[in-house]
């Protein structure tokens, strides 16, 4: 900056030379005031020239963090973009995919509701067949209804054996002879039959012991009649003693208990079709 101002001084003083003009002490003054005020202006310039490089590096700065942080922007927006369409596709795949599992369960539905109402109406016709067939026998005891989508076929103790006994009598053995020809037409039937039992202690009975062994025995009694005699497939056929412990009426009366001690032969339709299904 000095050099510069000693050149401009020493350009006015050739120039002044050269003329040949003799300068006054006044005009060399104001000479020297106008190169302060150049030199001043020169200065203040080259400062503003400065303060505008260091605005235009700032601007470059903030221009090149803008630029970064717009191609952040970008590259984000594209991975968003990209897992949006993602999640669109995967929706629409999984929504697909639940609309097709929706069918199938409607579909299995129906057949399970076909397969029970077909169930039913098997049923309510096997009850209707018996309750034709041992319409004789209701006076003595025996009664036919449908509990939970099976028959129950229900016979109080005096129709089936004597009292204490085992060994089933005349009576119970036509009762059954009847029964069988109905179940004999039924090969799609399960056959459990339940013996029951009041609550009054056993005495004097030799080997049965107490009011399971009895429920055991009579029901046994009336399975190996059924199958050894009446010929009923045996593998459609169990056995089961319940004691005193399933009663129909509290075991307060003479009544009650005659109608706790019964056989249950429980009917129930097979329904292979329906477990493979809820297999699936």
């Amino acid at each position: 900056m000095k050099k510069i101002g000693l050149l401009a001084a020493f350009a006015l003083f050739l120039t002044a030379f050269s003329s040949c003009v003799i300068l006054s002490p006044k005009k060399y003054k104001a000479l020297l005031a106008k190169q302060d005020s150049l030199n001043t202006g020169w200065t203040e310039s080259q400062l503003k020239n400065e303060s505008l490089e260091q605005r235009i590096a700032r601007l470059k700065a903030d221009t090149a963090s803008l630029n970064g942080q717009l191609a952040d922007l970008r590259a984000k927006y594209t991975e968003m973009d990209g897992n949006y369409a993602k999640l669109r596709n995967n929706s629409s795949t999984e929504i697909n995919k639940l609309s097709a599992d929706l069918k199938k369960r409607e579909q299995r539905l129906k057949e399970v509701e076909e397969i029970l109402r077909k169930r039913d109406e098997a049923t309510n016709q096997l009850k209707a067949k018996l309750q034709e067939a041992l319409l004789g026998f209701t006076k003595n005891g025996l009664t036919v209804e449908i509990k939970n989508g099976k028959v129950y076929v229900s016979l109080t103790d005096k129709l089936l054996f004597p009292s204490g006994s085992i060994i089933i009598d005349e009576k119970g053995k036509q009762a059954l002879t009847q029964l069988a020809t109905v179940l004999k037409q039924q090969p799609e039937i399960n056959i459990a039959v339940e013996g029951h039992t009041d609550s009054q202690k056993i005495n004097n009975l030799g080997q049965i012991k107490d009011n399971w062994d009895l429920s055991v025995l009579r029901a046994t009694s009336v399975v190996r009649f059924l199958t050894e005699e009446q010929k009923v497939e045996s593998v459609r056929m169990t056995a089961t003693g319940k004691g005193e412990f399933q009663p129909l009426a509290p075991n307060t009366s003479a009544e009650n208990r005659s109608k706790n001690r019964r056989i249950e032969i429980v009917l129930s339709p097979k329904l292979d079709e329906l477990y493979d299904l809820i297999k699936q």
